[in-house]
């Protein structure tokens, strides 16, 4: 129990590190040190020698933990981008690492850096390489392809690249970018300049090229047998790993029906192709002979099918990219080898201890994966269920239906226990639980394990030999019409309302209740109440945010980049003003972004939602937030349902439209209205779309912005969008008065934010949104320095994240998320 508690200790210690928003100063290691010297000399002279090790062992593996982990977190961040390179174009000479990322328009992949002119160039950057005509965040739906040179793993480019400092959008509860590029060891993103030129190929650099060029090598056999099927991109991911291909929507039904695991390379799938491949390795070495004696004379038949299983899912574990998943299950599968062919006990609670030991040893920052703790989850939920199902007792011999019924009873017992135990991980993470997985999962399973997987890769493996290429022509077909018709019923499934809900982001302490209840319901039978620990999970499933009480509200700055998006909320309503940028066909903020940050929240439906102008940064994510919520009532500048209509065109869809609000009206001066204890009044534009001509310049779309102002008891705001220094300059002249908070019209720009409106609105706060090194040079210096010449805090998206704005009877509190909870890999 003791070394168990010791790895415990290291694997926690290690993941505290995570959480530091610095490393450690050297004084305080030489305070930490010299207290663990303390308690070691204490515990040596006055406890007895079982309790010293009880204490000393933990004590010592925890610091070594948290030791390791910084030295390689310090090493990591001494890798960094050089000041003087920053935003600026280095001569970088690089060897493709990873597997290049295709898409219609670029070309994207990670990179080693072998030399740059000038120096301070990391040594692991990602690099993207985009189409000289690109063809703009709509797409290519009328357009070939742009043509690219074969990217292949462990080629060496001379490349001019502008070399940026990762940095990431940071918002509540969502994705962290930076957090996800520092553990891949991506220290700089670099975009590419003028023409490329080949210099060598370097075939035997390392075992990752060597790994990612066999993956690039069965990718490009395997398309031409793909081309043209509705999911050969999921039998792509099945066989590599490479997951790109993979659309958008297709996501959405796996998330909701709950069999995204399936469709990644995990766990399951690995054991499954190792135990085929343990099985046809048992039966050979028991039936081949060498220099007159069989194999199985020489080593055991069962050691050398355990062997030989471990060899198939290191090597399956390679073509699939080596992620958190295949690598726990490679070790799992390592050390239960290990036991069996040295005769080792080994229990449960001792192989996961183990495994997540040596994890986290080799890669620390796994720990930050989802799919560290999922997998991890999953699988001490099937070791735990060893202690759940007995044998009967009496009745004779089973028959083969009631085996069959009672394996059934029992797998579907085991799925039902898994999706619950991993609601409050996945609420966590995702924001959104399945209730669709346990019948989703119950034949999803099978046919991906036992016959999609196993033809997916006997494709990869005939697809490069080229005499083979009838029999991977019947391959391709019978996968993906197993595939296509296991998607029939899940994606009925995935369009029944009730096949997930969400859940707003719960504290810590009710997930640490409910994770502690799963734990106890894990127990094996005996232990009393064990059941009823299931209900401990109902508090954090249950959890809703905290609202404004009558007369205040909180406005959330999202941080979506070069765009707009705020959410207001009040005690019982939530608003929408812009819903930021889409920058490609498959990606806008209000998919990547807001949606997330509304299931996060709690927010089920929005009462309005204001788009203040046609601007692709204000309007782009609108399409998705219809999409995925539903909405009362919606105000614009411009005609709403015309510009969704272009949109369809433009995206190839042009039957496509999402839901509609339940009421379109223009904005318009003089429009107001009042919900709890709060006002909302329209202060431009003066006339609607209605009567403006059909055609403007993008000037004067953005001063026919609407400008929305807000006040509670307590405190203004005034959200003036993209409008001018003219429209600003009206409002003054109506008497517009003092203003609390102020979002810093069109981004911060030097047309905008004139001396006198500035001086007029008296605001205390001045918020800015836009991305960083935009080529728009927002926000403009000068009308940073006037904002604070003025007295207020000039709050930038791109350095502060996330702004959120609380307006309270005791005050007036705003805060950057980049401050609240900062972490060590944060560029600000």
């Amino acid at each position: 129990m003791t070394g168990r508690i010791s790895l415990l200790a290291f694997v926690a210690s290690s993941g505290a590190v995570h959480v530091l928003p610095a490393m450690p100063a050297t004084g305080l290691w030489a305070v930490v040190l010299i207290g663990a010297v303390l308690v070691s000399v204490f515990a040596w002279l006055f406890l007895p020698a079982p309790l010293q090790m009880c204490i000393l062992f933990p004590l010592w593996a925890g610091l070594l933990g948290f030791a390791t982990t910084v030295a390689r977190v310090e090493h990591r961040l001494n890798d960094a981008l050089a000041p003087d390179n920053e935003n600026k174009v280095t001569r970088v000479e690089l060897r493709i690492a990873g597997l290049p990322r295709l898409s219609p328009d670029g070309r994207q992949f990670e990179a080693d850096v072998i030399s740059s002119m000038p120096e301070g160039v990391p040594s692991r950057i990602l690099v993207s390489w985009q189409a000289p005509s690109w063809a703009g965040p709509y797409g290519r739906a009328d357009r070939a392809p742009a043509e690219f040179p074969d990217l292949v793993p462990g080629q060496v480019w001379r490349m001019a690249l502008t070399l940026k400092t990762p940095v990431g959008r940071r918002n509540p509860h969502a994705f962290d970018y930076e957090s996800y590029l520092f553990a891949q060891g991506i220290r700089a993103t670099g975009s590419v300049r003028g023409q490329p030129r080949h210099l060598d190929t370097q075939a035997w650099a390392s075992l990752e090229i060597i790994a990612n060029r066999a993956r690039h090598h069965v990718r490009a056999a395997m398309q031409p047998y793909l081309e043209g099927k509705r999911y050969g991109a999921v039998l792509l991911a099945l066989s590599i790993g490479d997951q790109a291909s993979v659309e958008p929507g297709d996501w959405q039904v796996f998330n909701r029906t709950g069999i995204t695991h399936l469709v990644s390379i995990s766990g399951s799938h690995i054991t499954m192709i190792a135990a085929m491949g343990g099985m046809l390795v048992f039966w050979i070495w028991r039936r081949m002979r060498w220099r007159g004696r069989y194999l199985a004379e020489r080593m055991p038949a069962q050691v050398a099918a355990a062997l030989g299983a471990l060899l198939i899912a290191w090597l399956y574990c390679l073509l699939a990219g080596w992620g958190v998943p295949a690598r726990r299950t490679f070790f799992m599968l390592a050390v239960l080898a290990m036991a069996y062919v040295l005769r080792m006990p080994l229990s449960a609670s001792r192989l996961l201890i183990v495994v997540a030991f040596v994890v986290v040893l080799l890669d620390p920052w796994s720990l930050l994966a989802s799919g560290f703790w999922l997998s991890f989850g999953a699988v001490a939920v099937l070791l735990a269920s060893s202690g759940w199902f007995g044998q009967p007792v009496g009745g004779g011999q089973p028959t083969r239906l009631e085996s069959a019924k009672r394996f059934l009873m029992q797998a579907a017992h085991l799925q039902l226990a898994i999706t619950v135990a991993l609601m409050p991980v996945l609420a966590l993470i995702f924001h959104e639980v399945s209730l669709a997985s346990p019948l989703a999962n119950a034949y999803a399973i099978p046919l991906i394990s036992l016959v999609v997987t196993p033809l997916s890769l006997l494709l990869a493996a005939t697809a490069l030999i080229p005499v083979l290429s009838p029999v991977a022509q019947v391959l391709a077909w019978a996968g993906h019409a197993t595939l296509d018709a296991m998607m029939a019923p899940t994606v009925w499934l995935a369009g029944w309302q009730a096949a997930s809900f969400t859940v707003a982001a719960a504290p810590l302490a009710l997930t640490v209740l409910a994770l502690v209840g799963i734990a106890l319901a894990a127990m094996p039978y005996g232990l009393p109440g064990r059941r009823l620990a299931w209900l401990l999970i109902v508090p954090a499933l249950a959890w809703r945010s905290p609202k404004p009480p009558e007369g205040g509200w909180t406005l959330h700055a999202l941080d979506v980049g070069q765009g707009g998006a705020i959410v207001i909320q009040t005690a019982r309503h939530a608003l929408l003003f812009d819903a930021g940028l889409r920058s490609s066909p498959v990606s806008d903020a209000g998919d990547r972004i807001v949606r997330p940050f509304l299931r996060a929240h709690g927010i089920g439906r929005l009462d309005a939602l204001i788009v203040s102008h046609a601007d692709i940064d204000h309007a782009g994510g609108v399409r998705s937030v219809l999409e995925g919520v539903p909405v009362e009532q919606s105000f614009s500048s411009f005609d709403l349902q015309a510009y969704l209509r272009r949109e369809s065109r433009l995206l190839g869809r042009p039957d496509d439209m999402p839901p509609l609000p339940l009421a379109v009206s223009p904005c318009r001066y003089g429009l107001a209205w009042q919900i709890d204890g709060v006002s909302f009044e329209f202060l431009w534009p003066l006339a609607s779309w209605e009567d403006a001509p059909a055609e403007i310049s993008s000037k004067e779309r953005n001063d026919q912005s609407c400008v929305l102002r807000i006040r509670g008891w307590y405190h203004s705001a005034l959200l003036p969008a993209d409008i001018g220094a003219g429209p600003e300059a009206e409002l003054v002249a109506r008497e517009l008065g003092p203003i609390d908070v102020v979002l810093a019209a069109h981004h911060g720009s030097r047309t905008s934010s004139s001396a006198s409106f500035v001086e007029h609105v008296g605001a205390a706060h001045a918020i800015a949104q836009m991305g960083p090194w935009n080529r728009y040079g927002h926000p403009h210096p000068a009308v940073e320095a006037r904002w604070e010449q003025n007295g207020a805090r000039f709050w930038r998206s791109d350095r502060h994240g996330a702004v959120k704005v609380v307006s309270r009877a005791d005050g007036l509190e705003v805060h950057g998320l980049r401050q609240m909870a900062r972490r060590y890999w944060q560029a600000y």
